[in-house]
This record gives structure tokens, sequence and C-alpha cells, in this order.
């Protein structure tokens, strides 16, 4: 597995990371979730089926996991796994991220699967609970879907209260979601306390599909921020389970260029991805150890010239991309 620096982060870990969004609560929003778990929900099967496909990650040499307070029970699962494995912690890179509280209370159908609060005192209360479950391996603490509606960039108390838990030796980013995911970086690089650059790297979503982040995750790569790319399979859209009738052409078109590799579709949308020169991380959503060493397959691809007039017959319009992810079910 290849290894990369995470920016100026001092962190360095492998080029494809797994991120635990799929793997610790029931409902997602992943096309073919409710198949990936047979729709075995009691926490312990949960639990058995997450180190299930964190043994898979580990074997196949992935040492970055992600995490976050609001993937249900995943910050619980990564723990139990790196203690029952008895996993040193300068073995691995460990994420995680603040900002969303998990209110499912582990339905399927919620009226709010997650409650978004960009305070001062979430902030405080979350990075106790993700610190007493992951310590002493959490490196990488992150603003959970950093937004300039949410405010959380101009919230001096939030800015201050992050800057304390870096002075202690973690890490900390953000992440980004929606349409405006550049400009909320770009005010991102700004930020400053006590003359030092806040944040030292960035989880953006970027894939075939969207891709009008990519200019500003060069920005940020050049400037020194690690980048970290969640959805890159864009939620299960870009895998053989999309049956979007509007989506078939470019479906053909995927699965003729992964043909030709060899390969499957998804491991394609990944490879693009792990080869964008700004990316220092890709994480992985898979639920399953199939879909986890599929996905894996995308690190020894060798993509030709052809990839980027894929990119640029893929591309959608940044609303639609992000209007079609926010119709997608919980299932």
């Amino acid at each position: 597995m290849i290894h990369r620096e995470i920016g100026n982060s001092g962190l360095s870990t492998t080029a494809m990371g797994l991120g635990l969004a799929a793997l610790g609560r029931p409902g997602y929003i992943n096309i073919g979730h409710a198949q990936d778990l047979n729709r075995s929900y009691a926490v312990k099967i949960m639990e058995e089926n997450a180190h299930l496909v964190l043994d898979a990650a580990w074997a196949a040499g992935i040492r970055y996991f992600d995490a976050a307070r609001s993937y249900g029970r995943a910050e619980h699962f990564l723990s139990s796994w790196l203690n029952n494995r008895g996993i040193e912690p300068n073995d691995v890179v460990i994420g995680s991220k603040w900002g969303y509280t998990y209110t499912a209370a582990w339905q399927i159908e919620a009226e709010h699967h997650e409650i978004k609060e960009h305070s001062s005192q979430v902030l405080s209360r979350q990075w106790q609970e993700s610190n007493q479950l992951l310590s002493p391996y959490l490196d990488l603490y992150q603003i959970h879907s950093a937004t300039l509606e949410s405010g959380v960039l101009q919230n001096n108390e939030v800015l201050e209260g992050l800057a304390q838990i870096k002075s202690g030796g973690t890490r900390i980013g953000l992440s980004l979601s929606g349409p405006q995911q550049a400009k909320t970086l770009y005010q991102a690089m700004e930020i400053r306390v006590d003359g030092q650059a806040l944040f030292d790297t960035v989880q953006a979503t970027w894939n075939l599909l969207a891709q009008e982040a990519g200019e500003a995750l060069n920005k940020a790569r050049q400037i020194g921020m690690g980048v970290i790319v969640k959805e890159a399979l864009a939620n299960g859209r870009l895998t053989d389970r999309n049956t979007e009738p509007l989506f078939m052409r470019k479906k053909g078109r995927l699965e003729s260029i992964a043909a030709r590799y060899r390969t499957t579709i998804d491991a394609l949308a990944l490879a693009v991805v792990l080869h964008q020169p700004w990316s220092d991380i890709v994480l992985s959503g898979a639920a399953t150890v199939d879909h986890l060493q599929a996905n894996v397959a995308a690190i020894d691809l060798e993509l030709g010239d052809e990839i980027e007039e894929l990119q640029d017959e893929l591309r959608e319009i940044p609303d639609q991309y992000w209007s079609t992810r926010s119709q997608l079910a919980w299932n």
C-alpha cells in the first residue's frame, strides 16, 4: 500500500483509508446499504461486521480510519477493534469529527438521523466523548461538514477551542459538504489563531460526478493542508448498483473503460481520485469485506490519458449533484 504525507501535518499514512459512516449505524444513504448489512441491525452483529471489514482493511495495508460522533456507534466499534487487536498507536492514524449528534436511536427511519450544531458547547462535549473512546489513538479531529451557513468559521469560541485541542498535539481539520465546498475551504485557509494556521487538513467530496472543489483542494495542498477525499463513489452512484435511467449512458462508458483495465467501475472511479495530484488519502466507504477488497484494487491501477476525457464526460453541475444526493433514501 502506498504511503503519503498528509500535507504538512506531520502525519504519514496510506493513500487509501476506511471511513466508517456505513459501518457504525443501521441507516445510511449509500445505495444498497440494507443489502450490505443483510438487514441484521443488532448492535453486536453490526460490531462483528465492522470488525471483519476493519480486519480486511488492515490486511490490505490500510492504516487510516475515519469516524465521527454522528456515525452511530462507529467510534465504539473502532475503539473495541483497536484495543482487541492490540494495535499500537504509532502504527495507525485515526481521525474523527464533531458537530453532528446522532439522533436516530438505532432506527432505519427517523425524523432526524443527525442534528447539526457547531457550537462551542457541542465541541467541548463531543471532544470529551471522542477522546474518551479513542485515546491514545486519536490523531485528527475535524469539524463535521463545515459550511458558510453554519457560521462555524466565524465562531471565535469554537476556533479557540479547536486551537486548544491542537495545542495538546491533536491535528485539526474540517470536512466539507454541499455546492459551496470551495468557498468554505478558501475561508478556512485564511484562519489563524495566535498567528498560526488552524487547519491541518481538509476532507471534501470529490468524485467523477462532483469535481467542483478540485481547484480549491489543489490550492489547499499547495499551502500545506492535507487533503482527504470522501464519497469518492458518490454514495454508490459510481458502482454497478446505480440503476438511474439518466445515468445509463455514463455507466456504460465507465463499464467500457473498466473492462479495458480488467477491473470494476468502483475501482476505476477510486483510481481516478487516487491519481489526483492533490489527493493524500481517499476513503473507501465499504460496509462489506467484498466491497473493501474491490475498492483496494484501485491502488494498483495505472490510468491512461483517456481519464481526463472521462472526467469531462461524467462531471455534473454542482447543484444537480447535491440535489440528487439529498434525495438518496436512508436504508
